[in-house]
């Protein structure tokens, strides 16, 4: 009891000395949800809920070594905190800590602030790999389509001052997916190609028709669950004049005959009909 009120007395003195400061006392809520949120390595730490009579300070390490803070995310009111350019080593794992801390300029009593560990996180690893542009190039006798794909871009830069590009990072281990078929057929292929000029060539396609392809990166070398990239948008190449066959589809047309047999022997039923009535009617067509 006694140690109690000694410990009383000690924090009034010290928020009476503390003149041009404020002085409180009491825990603070724990952040909630804290994960990562990482794509082409522009990589956000987030967490909830919105503080209102408090702040939050975010530290970060690599497993084992010391933690570090970052400049803006101290005594902030934000819920997310942007360390893209923190994590220097990309194949490093990562963890970081949402603190609970006084409004910046107020004083607290507790020397250890309630905290939230995030999960590890290794930016090699675990970054989503953006949609990927591409262009489509037909050779002259139509038996070769070559994509031409446009490396992401990442939140990344080089010593130059460059940004840099997925394939800076992951090299040889980048490679990127063509799922692709027929522009008037619901049939899909697939082709694995590490470098960004994909070739497609007569045991891939057929000479002058359409195709519509979508390109995405793969990187075998991941977990499987997080080697695909996020598919690009749909484009497809320009065919010949098409024929009835590849306008219209053969499953329309193959549906389409027996309708039109069906319709043609409802003629001949129709007429042969009205022969036979004129002819037991004795009506031979001629005026008397």
């Amino acid at each position: 009891m006694i140690r109690m009120e000694r410990k009383m007395f000690f924090l009034t003195k010290l928020c009476t000395v503390l003149i041009f400061t404020n002085c409180v006392s009491g825990d603070y809520p724990k952040a909630q949800n804290v994960s990562w949120l990482s794509i082409n390595f522009k990589t956000l730490l987030m967490w909830d809920p919105k503080p209102t009579n408090y702040s939050y300070t975010v530290e970060y390490s690599v497993i084992g070594q010391n933690r570090k803070k970052n400049q803006h995310c101290i005594r902030t009111m934000e819920t997310e905190c942007d360390l893209s350019n923190s994590l220097v080593d990309l194949k490093a794992i990562y963890s970081a800590d949402v603190l609970s801390k006084p409004l910046l300029g107020v004083n607290s009593d507790l020397i250890e602030f309630p905290h939230t560990r995030s999960e590890r996180f290794t930016p090699y690893k675990d970054t989503l790999i953006g949609r990927p542009e591409f262009k489509i190039e037909v050779s002259k006798d139509k038996r070769k389509i070559t994509l031409h794909v446009e490396d992401p871009p990442i939140a990344l830069f080089n010593e130059q001052n460059q940004r840099r590009t997925i394939r800076d990072v992951f090299a040889d281990e980048l490679q990127y997916k063509v799922t692709f078929g027929k522009a008037t057929s619901t049939g899909k292929k697939t082709k694995i190609s590490a470098s960004s000029e994909i070739e497609l060539e007569e045991e891939d396609i057929d000479p002058g028709v359409s195709y519509c392809f979508n390109v995405q990166a793969y990187i075998p070398s991941r977990s499987t669950d997080n080697q695909l990239g996020e598919l690009s948008q749909r484009q497809c190449s320009p065919g010949d004049d098409k024929s009835v066959f590849e306008e219209y589809g053969i499953g329309v047309i193959v549906g389409f005959i027996p309708a039109a047999l069906g319709a043609l022997s409802e003629i001949r039923l129709w007429g042969g009909s009205n022969l036979a009535a004129k002819h037991f009617s004795g009506d031979d067509g001629e005026k008397p």
